[in-house]
């Protein structure tokens, strides 16, 4: 396998895998809206990104828990026969400081990271459309706003999922922000409207990413960081910039796959998966899927993985990321050289190997052969809570991604060390992991999902199933899922979609695991696989995605 980097420059709706000729358009939304948005606009003639745009700024009103324009991402793109990849991850404001969520002893203050102003990031989604756009995009800017428009001017009819999501939310942020005077009065079933943000996106359609960063949308956003003692200023907005940076590529099995380079964890750990379970490919052999022998050996890949994301990663604008290092296959090899095969390894034995919730993602083809891949964030469910009075759209609760003390895990149990340490300008660490696979120069899959730090375990495990299990797509995405990040010791989460029970669990507790309920779904896989003369798409059903071939 060789890895290389090319320049850039909850029950839900389940849509099956639906057929269509080759050349036409297909794309996986996380919601019905997104889906019917992204076929409308593959049907007017736009391409990939114009699609791609098009449902980012629809997700962010009817998706309001994960879509966003107050929050970042990441975007995976395949056009014209290239990879390229954008990074619109939100960054750190100029006044945050490394030890800013600490008390008077040092320690770690719940929740500061999470809730309220002062866990928000500077915004990249915005600019980070508008730059794919200008640069790949087909249609004029303003049409692709219209529809997000529409669902906030005249309402979208609400999930029920998404108002448990709410409810719960509701709770968390009650006294703390101002979300219930924006979301408090949303019901399942129902119709919603939001007529401040219907404001915004006008604006936006009308100006551009300047409008956000510099208009009166910015005006607004600074003020609310004002009432709240939050800080984000002026300055860092008008200083805001999205990079295109070189996409990691992993020559796999006759494929090319692309993915997530630094900030994000995802593509070099996707790399390091895809590669120590290769090396160790004969402890695989008829080995049935999920079972105690398959689980216990992800889980020792997986503890290595995220023993080298604790200390070595983080924003390359700021540290050195030896991703040269962490991808080679001497390294790789030598890393898988220390699977048990048949035990645990101890957890305090698995070190750095060198010398020295709530996310969404959408994957779209169109009929020319282009792909866009698109996973971007508040974090958790409805970020941080904080609406800005006026515009409309929540902010963000990205501060958390950072190593606020290192050696202490974040909300998702994720630790870190100085390389993800917080610095005024820099981008956060992040598991988003878009991914685009290619074979002979033609898209043949186009990947992701939310997850935190399941992201990309995630993708890991779906890629076995098709590629080692030959499973259909819509039940490789459906399969049962687990996940092991070395921490906490020996411990494998499931998902209640698809339990780890029975002989398989009883072995695994032999064994000395811990199998834990993790209390919310393992993903939201979102696929478009491309085969021949035939294109299908698979929606997790985990969440109420749905997938779209368009004629």
């Amino acid at each position: 396998m060789k890895f290389l980097f090319r320049k850039a420059s909850a029950c839900g709706l389940l849509l099956l895998s639906l057929p269509a000729l080759a050349g036409q358009g297909a794309v996986a939304s996380p919601d019905r809206y997104g889906a019917e948005v992204a076929a409308r606009i593959l049907k007017e003639g736009g391409n990939a990104v114009d699609a791609a745009v098009a449902t980012a700024f629809a997700l962010a009103v009817t998706y309001p828990e994960a879509g966003n324009i107050g929050g970042g991402g990441f975007m995976t793109l395949y056009q014209g026969g290239k990879p390229y990849f954008l990074d619109y991850r939100e960054t750190a404001p100029k006044a945050a400081g490394r030890d800013m969520y600490l008390d008077k002893d040092g320690k770690v203050v719940p929740g500061m990271s999470l809730v309220g102003a002062r866990a928000a990031g500077v915004p990249g989604t915005v600019m980070g459309l508008w730059q794919a756009h200008q640069r790949f995009g087909r249609l004029q800017w303003k049409q692709l706003l219209q529809p997000a428009i529409g669902y906030a001017e005249n309402g979208f009819t609400v999930a029920d999922k998404q108002f448990q999501y709410r409810g719960e939310a509701v709770q968390l942020f009650a006294g703390k922000t101002n979300f219930a005077d924006y979301f408090g009065k949303m019901k399942g079933g129902e119709t919603f409207r939001q007529p401040e943000l219907a404001a915004t996106l006008k604006r936006i359609a009308s100006y551009g990413a300047f409008e956000f960063y510099h208009g009166e949308t910015a005006k607004l956003l600074v003020a609310q960081m004002r009432r709240d003692k939050g800080l984000i200023t002026a300055d860092d907005l008008k200083a805001y910039r999205a990079r295109w940076r070189e996409p990691i590529r992993i020559d796999w099995r006759g494929n090319a796959v692309y993915t997530a380079p630094p900030p994000s964890s995802g593509g070099i750990a996707l790399a390091q998966l895809l590669e120590i379970k290769q090396q160790r490919a004969s402890d695989f052999t008829d080995v049935a899927l999920n079972s105690a022998r398959y689980i216990h050996l992800l889980a020792e890949i997986e503890k290595r993985v995220f023993a080298d994301r604790a200390d070595y990663l983080g924003d390359p604008d700021f540290s050195k990321v030896p991703t040269a290092e962490l991808t080679d296959p001497a390294y790789l090899k030598r890393r898988a050289a220390e699977i048990r095969p048949t035990s645990i390894s101890p957890t305090p034995d698995v070190r750095p190997g060198l010398e020295a919730r709530q996310t969404t993602h959408f994957s779209i083809v169109d009929r020319w052969g282009n792909a866009v891949s698109n996973t971007y964030t508040l974090n958790f469910d409805f970020g941080s809570g904080v609406v800005v009075k006026g515009a409309g759209f929540l902010l963000n609760d990205e501060m958390d991604d950072f190593s606020a003390k290192p050696g202490v895990a974040n909300a998702f149990g994720v630790v870190g060390k100085d390389a993800n340490a917080i610095a005024p300008g820099k981008r956060m660490l992040s598991s988003m992991a878009p991914t685009i696979v290619t074979r002979d120069g033609k898209v043949t899959l186009v990947i992701g999902t939310p997850g935190g730090s399941r992201i990309f375990t995630s993708i890991f495990q779906v890629l076995n199933n098709l590629y080692d299990f030959k499973l259909p797509l819509q039940q490789a995405v459906a399969a049962q899922r687990v996940h092991h990040q070395l921490l906490p010791k020996d411990t494998i989460f499931y998902d209640e979609y698809a339990p780890l029970a029975g002989a398989a669990a009883d072995e695994l507790k032999a064994m000395g695991y811990t199998l834990k309920d993790q209390g919310w779904r393992m993903g939201d896989i979102q696929a478009v696989r491309v085969m021949g003369d035939k294109t299908e798409t698979a929606s997790d059903p985990r969440g109420r995605g749905v997938g779209i071939v368009v004629d």
